[in-house]
């Protein structure tokens, strides 16, 4: 597998610094904003003392602090010259985004992991701005596409506009989820470590029936949890990695690549096999009875448990540090994933873009009166410096500076606290818009170092990218991101209501066949084709 990464880089970055080191050197190339004319804040720079006053919305994490009490960003904002006032969303921003986008009434600025998609631009043309003439004010971003040329196509439109831009952060696993199982239960049980569906089953009847925390109550165990849903992270469309499928991105729509075909598990019946082993556990009681009804916050604290006894047995997480909290993490083993049957084979999730890279994770309103002054912001959000304290948190409470030119990601100021969650409470983390430079020297912290060391069982499973992992940065023209848009919608509408119904109270034999009828109507087998033209002609590249 790490010969064919290599492969990959080094064959995209081959490509794309030709494009990068074209377009950068005629400097700027287009009008600073969409009508040509210079914006409305051309002489209230940061030096002026004049603070031009912004909007922006940021989809962050349920836990993060507000905004305004990140130390970093007040910098960010004084250096640029702005005042940003900020909507914070924490649930709901696909539902809340269309009815915005459809009202044309939007702000200055988005951030957020994609948090305007290639298919918005696509069904709302000309409501976003096209960056690409703009890169000469933000000299950090064009380092950035200079030192790592892959940004930049991730970035770019077919037609090399630019209205999303990618963050880089550089330290990140292959994979972002982990299958964990409490080790210390197995072991007051005298139970061996499962490797299969079957066994799984045994294990987590044992989990509920026979006290395993020991704490003397036999009713209060939770065998199994995931976040709700189907598709995504840390959910339990994992399992068909048992089945030698290879997710990418965690496969949050269902698509997936096999031996150089894509296809989709919503209509695979290994998925149709994978709920009728979840309704076999929902029915013997093993499944969180509410685990289509928690949300991410709850999911999490439940798994924290009591002080040292652990309510939840079997689940999947980032690191143990903090998905149980550090009391509870010792009592935890990542897993090598679950066989399906004896003689399958078994895969994981390679993730091509969503841990290091990251998708449309800043985006500007082409309505903006003020593009100097956004694009002021974004440069300094982009400093070399910065990007780092937007992952972990501001210089002094999060990170030490060493005094050396190093740095260093200090722990929690409560130490009943994991790392994970001090960094999701304290900046914008992974959903924030950055670059960390590769030679950027910071020391890690426990919880980075504990990731990559329980990645180990994953990272020995030898997975085929060139031929069973869909890339994920592939663009599409506009006509077929507002297909794919559109069908994708009625699809995980069905596919989600569906789930949760036969996963609790079962049903998926006797109306699959229907099922698999009504997705490729809503637009499943549509898709399949776009994205099998798409992926053919990368191959060829």
């Amino acid at each position: 597998m790490r010969k064919k990464v290599v492969s990959f880089i080094t064959v995209m970055l081959a490509a794309t610094t030709i494009i990068s080191a074209c377009s950068n050197s005629g400097g700027n190339n287009g009008n600073s904003n969409a009508e040509g004319s210079p914006t409305a804040d051309s002489s209230a720079g940061s030096g002026s003392g004049k603070k031009v006053k912004l909007t922006a919305i940021m989809t962050k994490h349920p836990l993060t602090k507000p905004l305004k009490d990140m130390e970093w960003l007040q910098q960010v904002e004084e250096k640029a010259g702005v005042e940003i006032e900020w909507q914070e969303i924490t649930a709901d921003w696909d539902q809340k985004k269309g009815t915005m986008l459809a009202s044309g009434d939007v702000p200055d600025l988005f951030i957020g992991p994609n948090v305007i998609t290639d298919a918005d631009m696509a069904q709302f043309q000309g409501l976003f701005q096209d960056l690409s003439g703009m890169l000469d004010q933000a000299p950090n971003v064009v380092a950035m596409f200079d030192a790592k040329p892959e940004t930049k196509k991730i970035a770019e439109q077919p037609d090399g506009k630019i209205y999303g831009l990618p963050k880089y952060q550089r330290y990140w696993p292959s994979t972002a989820t982990r299958q964990y199982i409490n080790q210390t239960w197995l072991d007051n049980l005298g139970l061996s470590m499962p490797t299969t569906w079957d066994e799984l089953y045994d294990v987590l009847v044992a989990f509920k029936e026979k006290d395993a925390n020991g704490n003397g109550d036999p009713n209060d165990e939770i065998p199994m949890d995931w976040p709700g849903g189907i598709g995504g992270y840390f959910n339990a469309a994992y399992l068909m990695s048992g089945t030698g499928m290879t997710l990418t991105d965690g496969s949050p729509q269902g698509y997936f690549v096999e031996d150089g075909v894509v296809k989709n598990y919503l209509v695979d019946e290994r998925y149709k096999s994978l709920v009728v082993f979840l309704n076999k556990l929902y029915k013997a009681g093993l499944i969180n009875p509410e685990v289509f009804t928690h949300d991410y916050t709850k999911y999490q604290s439940v798994a924290r448990g009591e002080g040292d006894t652990a309510k939840v047995g079997f689940t999947m997480g980032w690191v143990a540090s903090d998905r149980f909290g550090e009391q509870l993490a010792p009592q935890y083993t990542s897993m090598s994933p679950l066989k399906a049957t004896a003689d399958s084979t078994v895969s994981w999730s390679y993730d091509y873009n969503s841990l290091n890279y990251g998708v449309n994770q800043i985006v500007m309103s082409a309505k903006s009166k003020n593009k100097d002054a956004v694009m002021r912001f974004i440069n300094e959000l982009y400093a070399p410096d910065m990007g780092m304290q937007v992952l972990f948190g501001s210089l002094g409470p999060n990170i030490k500076d060493n005094g050396d030119g190093s740095y260093s990601v200090l722990p929690p100021a409560d130490s009943k606290m994991d790392p994970g969650t001090w960094k999701w409470t304290s900046s914008m983390a992974d959903n924030g818009a950055f670059y960390i430079p590769d030679s950027l020297q910071l020391t890690l912290g426990k919880d980075m170092q504990e990731v990559l060391e329980q990645s180990k069982p994953i990272d020995a499973i030898t997975i085929d990218v060139d031929n069973d992992v869909f890339p994920s940065f592939l663009k599409y023209s506009s006509a077929d991101n507002s297909t794919m848009g559109l069908n994708n919608t009625n699809v995980m509408n069905l596919a989600n209501t569906n789930f949760a119904k036969w996963v609790t109270k079962g049903g998926i034999e006797g109306e699959w066949d229907s099922y698999v009828k009504e997705s490729e109507k809503a637009g499943l087998k549509q898709n399949l084709e776009i994205m099998q033209k798409y992926y053919d002609e990368y191959k060829k590249q």
